[in-house]
């Protein structure tokens, strides 16, 4: 028989299967090939409490009337049966029956407390009362779902008529035998398009399953004593099959075994029931390609570099509803820059994976330290004691998803100012509180309270003391979250002299000099306003944007005003499933406008006199689940926000192992 043909192969032995085992279990007629002798008749019945009978298939017990059961597990071995043996009264004992000679023409025993379970030696049945739900053979290749679910396009669906099954004709040679585990048995069902598809090719392993599918309605027709006839060939056949199938069924066996062995060694060596380990390492090749250092007017160093960072995060929820992490953290990344300082001597351009300037290279930090819970099912607070609160409530991933950075994957896009507009950007991690409240399915408030320098009790530290940030954002969504709409309020802080973890006292850390600056000796206030918006255009393209206002004070001193803009396009899976590009077009925070009686370096009253736009392409290509490598561009004209720097030009190859 071909192997096209081996579906129809499985109908006929299903069908002489299910037709010996019911008559095997439920009426064995006496089979004058296995008797040799007069059988013992009209034996008293024997009183078993609690008794386990174990009874496999390989030879069997012929003209014995079934036995009453109530909650009893039989399996019966046939290799032996006693006969002519009186009954033992036996109480909380295992009873193996082997069945070579059999009893005949016994009454019903009495039973109490007993559980009936057939099996075939090399298939383990379930215990319980009710029959379990057959699964049909068409659904064993994986085709199908599992049961309870609605059925897909190509799933299986119960039918009671071979008739039903169009590509099914009376002429095919298996006609009968799957007419009759159709109509008969129920152990097969078609396809939702009315086919039977019996020219589907069946592997060994399926055909194994399928024998576990013939016992489970076995057991259905021992619930309601379904009875046949029987026959000594039908038993060869029986024999053969669990001698063929065998190998299979040990290795099954072998899997499982070896499945229970490996779980039992993870539980005894798992490092915590209630903690989840993340972990990313990142390799960064990078060079600059073009530009000078603003502050010296010289061409930067064009020497390519080879860094790296790594970052283990740790979640542990206690009921399931709450999450405390932290993460533990270093690198050797640099900066381009900073304010007046560094390579290029200006923020701008500052890319996203660079180290904390003020801890030493390779130095391990602790960081992301929070506690979060639901105080209501539409309630989540934040609790952190070194964070910040735009990050704690995930105000800037919602609006900006594909350039945005992830405790998993890393920032995607190269720059930090492709990831967040600046009003997300002014100040530092520290403790403070954060609450994230939904109202309704579309709109969600967050608010959050973070104090930069809090854990120093120093003067003009502290938490209400020194440096602050008070958040508030409200999120629109619509209703297939395709659309997002957010506007963002921030107040924030800065005492005079005070430095927080980026190195500032006041700004943005991204953009030019002077919007990075204060003045002094003198405190700064600001308030910044933003709006941002996300549309997701179809799966593979989305375009993002925002646009942001900062109003500074600068305390007994003056004013000042800073703004930026950035539109940004992704294309998920752009060539390759999984794959991510982008294209950022903006310009980052710079000073537009100060008060005559400020100098802030360039002057009293000069704020930046030209526009620096800042653009931007990456690609994320993913090897497996959990590597990705980014290469990507970063450009700037008019450094600085000076049209007098020639434009810098900035190549970052990115490689992410995630854990």
């Amino acid at each position: 028989m071909s192997k096209s043909r081996w579906n129809y192969r499985s109908i006929v032995f299903l069908l002489s299967l299910l037709d010996i085992l019911a008559i095997l279990i439920l009426n064995p007629a006496k089979s004058h090939a296995q008797l040799s002798k007069e059988l013992e008749v009209n034996k008293p019945p024997e009183a078993v409490v609690d008794r386990t009978v174990e009874t496999p298939i390989s030879e069997l017990e012929v003209n014995k009337p079934p036995e009453a059961a109530v909650d009893r597990t039989v399996e019966t071995p046939i290799s032996e049966v006693e006969v002519n043996k009186p009954p033992e009264a036996a109480v909380d004992r295992t009873v193996e029956t082997p069945i070579s000679e059999v009893e005949a023409n016994k009454p019903p025993e009495a039973v109490v407390d007993r559980t009936v379970e057939t099996s075939i030696p090399g298939l383990t049945r379930k215990k319980g009362k009710k029959p379990e739900r057959v699964t049909p053979v068409s659904e064993l290749s994986g085709n199908a779902p599992p049961p309870k679910k609605k059925p897909t396009k190509n799933s299986a669906g119960q039918v009671t008529s071979v008739s039903q099954l169009s590509d099914v004709n009376p002429t095919d040679w298996a006609f009968q035998a799957l007419q009759s585990l159709v109509e008969r048995y129920g152990v097969i069902a078609g396809y939702t398009d009315g086919t039977f598809k019996g020219n589907r090719s069946l592997t060994r392993y399926e055909f194994a399953a399928g024998l576990n599918a013939a016992l489970d309605r076995l057991n259905e027709l021992i619930a309601t004593s379904t009875t046949d006839l029987v026959r000594q060939e039908d038993l060869d056949t029986i024999k053969k099959l669990q001698e063929q199938f065998s190998p299979e069924l040990a290795e099954v066996r072998g899997r499982v075994d070896n499945l229970e062995a490996r779980t039992a060694q993870l539980q005894a060596t798992q490092f915590t029931t209630t903690t989840k380990l993340i972990g990313r390492a990142q390799i960064v090749f990078g060079s600059l390609l073009a530009g000078n250092n603003v502050v010296t007017k010289t061409p930067a160093p064009r020497n390519p570099t080879l860094q790296g960072s790594a970052s283990l995060r740790f979640n542990t929820s206690f009921n399931g509803k709450d999450s405390l992490s932290l993460s533990l953290s270093g690198g050797s990344i640099e900066s381009l820059g900073q304010t007046r300082a560094g390579l290029l001597g200006t923020y701008e351009g500052r890319t996203a994976d660079n180290a904390s300037i003020t801890f030493a290279r390779n130095q391990i930090t602790l960081g992301g330290v929070r506690y979060r819970f639901l105080l209501t099912p539409d309630t989540q607070v934040n609790i952190y004691a070194l964070s910040d609160g735009a990050s704690e409530i995930g105000l800037s991933g919602p609006v900006n998803p594909y350039f945005e950075s992830s405790s998993a994957t890393g920032a995607n896009g190269i720059s930090r100012f492709s990831r967040r507009s600046l009003v997300y950007n002014y100040g530092d991690s520290g403790p403070g509180l954060a609450i994230l409240q939904r109202l309704g399915k579309q709109v969600q408030l967050g608010v959050a309270f973070s104090a930069p320098n809090g854990n120093n009790p120093l003067l003009n530290n502290g938490l209400f003391t020194g440096r602050y940030l008070a958040l508030a954002q409200l999120i629109y969504y619509s209703a297939d979250r395709n659309f997002r709409v957010a506007g963002t309020y921030v107040n924030t802080y800065s005492p005079p002299n005070t430095q927080g973890f980026s190195g500032t006292n006041f700004g943005p850390a991204v953009g030019s000099n002077l919007v990075n600056s204060t003045v002094a000796g003198a405190g700064t206030v600001g308030n910044l306003y933003g709006l941002q918006a996300f549309y997701q255009v179809s799966p593979k393209f989305a375009i993002n944007g925002w646009v942001s206002y900062g109003s500074h004070r600068y305390i007994g001193r003056g004013d000042g005003a800073a703004l930026d803009w950035a539109v940004g396009l992704a294309f998920p899976d752009l060539f390759s499933e999984g794959a991510l590009g982008g294209i950022l077009v903006g310009m980052e925070p710079k000073l537009i406008r100060l008060s005559d009686t400020v100098n802030l370096g360039a002057g009293f009253g000069q704020a930046d006199k030209d526009t620096s736009l800042h653009v931007e392409a990456f690609y994320q290509y993913k090897i497996g689940n959990n590597i990705e490598i980014t290469p990507g561009l970063i450009w700037i004209t008019a450094p600085d926000s000076d049209n007098n720097n020639p434009d810098s030009l900035f190549g970052w190859i990115r490689t992410v192992f995630r854990f």
